[in-house]
């Protein structure tokens, strides 16, 4: 059961909506709480503030292409909180508006180029196949622990130039903090979030001085060739953040696309057969994973003006929290949204987003989850869950939506 304390102070309960981002049986399967949302414009709520769910497909898209009316950027903190998050004061391109966003996303476009992204290709695979060796080894595959946590922090670190060994360790500092969006508005930061903050700040100030000591061609090396050339490109906090960023927003989604993934396959055995039978169906399979259980929920919106969206009055400053897995099953988009289906056209699904603030990173990760999957059918033709009616915890946060652990069998 859910605490309390936390329904009283921090949801959203009336007799048709429940909205507690906090609760982790909310988080478990926030689905069914989405279908009255579904219905009507968006609900006013209170909290810890005046907010808005704006959850319809039509108005999801509204708001994600609307910048000037509705803000990325986070309200300033007030002059007394010393905790400034992992990205400490510096703008980061997620939570910015033009003209900043403009200059930051123009700097990192550089490094996701069809080019470069199909560079790695190979690199994907290798270490798929190293991966997959050791599940064999053990003779069953857990997806979490042993393929979606390691696969995309390996990629990602080593575009970013971390050595091999401290992989796992940048995977625990991703969890801990990504984890501790679970906070209660107000809370002090876990200690746990608070050390893994410290030491991933510390790494990359180091990492960054480094190379401009000693320069290389990784990520991390472009970026501060780039700012050193032009002073106008990037402050020196906002090298930082990006760098900081790039490893968080980099493995995260992609491993929790990877764990959503197989879990709808393995519930769905139709679809799971019908893939294995016809592989040349994998892209339209990744976009109907992300479209069913994408591994982020909602994003956040801030209003600039006063207006409305769609009849709901809204007022600056008021949150909205724009919840693209909700638009994503929106029967007035998509034809039996709830329904699991790897054929289905048209997709035009929002799990990466929409507009500007369209995810930088989509085609890296369409493409991590497709050999990762691809490679996992392949390697194991009897794979099925282990147990089915298994209970399944949720990790990290609501905004990110990825299994703690997800046991499969391979005999």
């Amino acid at each position: 059961m859910s605490d309390p304390q936390i329904d009283s102070a921090a949801a959203a309960k009336t007799a048709e909506i429940y909205f507690n981002p906090w609760d982790p049986e909310f988080r478990a399967n926030p689905y069914p709480h989405y279908r009255p949302l579904l219905v009507g414009p968006p609900r006013l709520i209170d909290l810890f503030g005046p907010a808005a769910l704006v959850a319809r497909y039509a108005d999801v898209m509204a708001v994600l292409k609307d910048h000037g009316r509705f803000s990325s950027e986070q309200p300033p903190l007030p002059p007394d909180v010393q905790d400034l998050g992992v990205f400490g004061k510096a703008r980061v391109m997620l939570f910015s508006d033009p003209p900043e966003h403009t200059r930051l996303r123009r700097l990192i476009l550089k490094a996701f180029t069809p080019r470069r992204i199909r560079e790695f290709e190979p690199r994907i695979r290798e270490i798929m196949t190293s991966l997959l060796d050791s599940a064999a080894a053990k003779g069953e595959l857990e997806v979490m622990g042993d393929v979606a946590n390691a696969l995309p922090v390996m990629v990602i670190s080593q575009m970013l130039g971390v050595p091999p060994e401290l992989y796992k360790t940048f995977k625990h500092w991703s969890d801990t903090i990504i984890a501790s969006d679970n906070t209660l508005p107000g809370m002090p930061m876990p200690e746990e979030a608070l050390r893994s903050t410290n030491d991933l700040r510390a790494y990359f100030t180091a990492a960054i001085e480094q190379r401009r000591q000693h320069p290389t061609d990784d990520l991390v090396g472009a970026l501060v060739a780039a700012r050193d050339e032009n002073e106008a490109a990037l402050t020196e906090g906002e090298l930082l953040a990006f760098v900081i960023l790039l490893l968080l927003a980099g493995n995260e989604t992609t491993t929790n696309l990877i764990g959503n993934g197989m879990l709808a396959l393995g519930r769905h055995p139709d679809q799971l057969a019908l893939l294995r039978a016809k592989p040349d169906l994998m892209p339209q399979a990744v976009d109907e994973i992300l479209r069913y259980d994408g591994p982020v929920q909602s994003t956040v919106r801030f209003v600039k003006e006063a207006g409305d969206i769609s009849g709901t009055a809204v007022t600056p400053g008021m949150q909205l929290f724009v919840m693209v897995a909700a638009a994503n099953r929106d029967p007035a988009q998509f034809e039996n949204p709830e329904k699991f289906d790897i054929t289905r056209q048209p997709n035009e699904h929002v799990a990466f987003g929409e507009g500007i603030h369209y995810c930088i990173g989509s085609a890296l990760a369409r493409l991590e989850g497709a050999i990762a999957i691809e490679s996992m059918l392949a390697r194991f033709p009897r794979l099925r869950l282990a147990n089915p009616d298994a209970h399944l915890t949720y990790k990290g946060s609501y905004f990110l939506r990825g299994l703690a652990e997800l046991r499969m069998a391979i005999d």
